[in-house]
């Protein structure tokens, strides 16, 4: 597709992009990554909270692209509306960094998988040799049909994320035929290692918000959607639809498998509940599911990490280096893959020999996500307040929407805020290298030299802890 093709991707074009971008890894390793950190009722307090958290996130995004049909480069055009350049840059680079990084967690789990049958036993847990090989070929793959065009990428993401929804379904209707009130009742309120209520729900957070990780992603593809109603209507179709499967999966496997031993099992842990709920056959499917679900988010992730760079970069008020801003003839933001794609496997190799594990990954990338949401709901709340005619409503959502951005700041934990420091940190130089592009004044005021200056010092404390063996996450 090029810029000027009158052909634009449509209601469900765009909520499979939003369906297959949240549906990806995260839901097949879900109870086990929820059970490792809560009981079972600290979990299901830990989704109401969510989803009245996401809910307003959500909506703030649907009203956002409804009554700023003009800003029509998602979550960066937000935050740079209502909080200038350089915030607006760090919300695109944020972004753009939690999801190539999640790309890496998906590529590691996605051989995890193909691990789990006894004939492809050389992929262990995604970390083998042949692991890492396959990957990058997977990865340079999905790079070269991507750069065919966004448009023939979407149609592929709209068959992929509706073959995933069939194994997903199966095991929700199987595990609740297996549900057992008396061992979803075991140890409902959580052990003394999990720590206390607060603490359990509070733990959860970062998986919540890895899973829910593209639900924005309509915003990000509005210049490329038929029109903001499309992209308002995508948003919350995919977020409803969404919610139903993670709450699902999570809490119903709490009744097939107890939470101490659930806490325990490897992951794809969908894959293990569904052999205890109904046999080896079952096992093969959700594995079988899990292929082709990280496949499809993996395609999507992909368009979608490239997109933020490029809405960065693009145009004459570029915040991100403009040799990132350039499409080729088929439309796609090759520039901007290239590096997306290469820092990726970059991240695979150093996670071979440094053997991060799947739940790091995730957790980083979740840290580098809160930020530019966070902006995108204070830049509600900003245009809430300053309406001519205040609705008490959007003022209580988007309210809530900013609180529900400084607790997921708080619930992620110091350690994980610092580590993303350094990763903002290392965005100054592309930020700066575009005024330079652009010919302005490298500091616009002493709260800009300000910024940046706790963000560099930030990331240096985060290094020095690094390094110096004092980092605990």
């Amino acid at each position: 597709m090029t810029e000027t093709s009158k052909k634009k991707l449509g209601i469900v074009s765009m909520t499979a992009l939003v369906v297959g971008a949240i549906v990806g890894s995260g839901i097949f390793s879900l109870p086990q990554n929820m059970s490792e950190v809560a009981g079972p009722g600290p979990i299901i307090i830990a989704w109401i909270i969510t989803f009245m958290g996401m809910l307003t996130l959500t909506r703030i995004f649907q009203w956002l692209a409804i009554n700023r049909p003009d800003i029509d480069d998602g979550a960066y055009g937000y935050a740079r509306a209502g909080f200038g350049d350089y915030l607006g840059f760090n919300a695109a680079w944020g972004y753009w960094i939690s999801v190539w990084v999640g790309n890496v967690g998906y590529l590691v789990l996605l051989f995890s998988a193909l691990g789990s049958f006894s004939t492809l036993d050389f992929f262990g847990e995604g970390n083998t040799a042949a692991a890492l090989v396959s990957g990058l070929v997977v990865l340079w793959t999905f790079h070269c049909f991507v750069l065919k065009g966004v448009r023939s990428a979407a149609f592929l993401n709209v068959v992929v994320t509706f073959a995933k929804m069939v194994p997903i379904c199966l095991f929700i209707l199987c595990v609740a035929l297996a549900f057992r009130l008396e061992t979803f009742q075991v140890d409902f309120w959580g052990g003394n290692a999990l720590g206390s209520l607060t603490e359990q729900v509070k733990n959860t957070m970062l998986y919540t918000v890895w899973v829910f990780l593209g639900v924005e992603c309509a915003g990000v593809y509005a210049s490329r959607a038929k029109n903001m109603q499309v992209v308002s209507q995508a948003t919350m179709l995919g977020f409803f639809i969404t919610i139903a499967l993670l709450v699902c999966v999570s809490v119903l496997s709490l009744g097939v498998v107890p939470q101490e031993e659930l806490s325990a099992m490897r992951n794809p842990s969908m894959a293990a509940v569904m052999k205890r709920a109904v046999g080896s056959w079952g096992e093969i499917l959700i594995n079988t599911g899990l292929i082709i679900s990280v496949g499809g988010a993996l395609l999507a992730w992909i368009m979608i990490s490239a997109e933020m760079l490029y809405l960065a970069a693009r145009g004459a008020k570029n915040t991100a280096p403009t040799v990132f801003g350039q499409l080729n003839a088929h439309g796609a933001p090759a520039n901007a893959m290239w590096l997306t794609n290469a820092l990726i496997s970059l991240f695979l190799i150093v996670n071979h020999f440094n053997g991060t594990g799947y739940n790091i990954l995730i957790q980083l990338a979740s840290s580098m996500a809160l930020i530019p949401y966070l902006l995108c709901a204070a830049f509600g709340l900003k245009l809430a307040l300053k309406a001519e005619a205040r609705c008490r409503t959007l003022i209580l959502i988007t309210s809530l929407g900013t609180a529900y951005g400084f607790w997921l700041i708080y619930a992620g934990g110091m350690s994980f805020l610092l580590l993303s420091m350094i990763l903002y940190m290392l965005g100054i130089p592309f930020y700066l290298t575009a005024r330079y592009e652009r010919g302005e004044r490298l500091f616009v005021s002493f709260e800009h030299v300000v910024v940046i200056t706790c963000v560099v010092l930030l990331g240096m404390t985060a290094l020095y802890t690094l390094f110096s063996g004092r980092f605990v996450i």
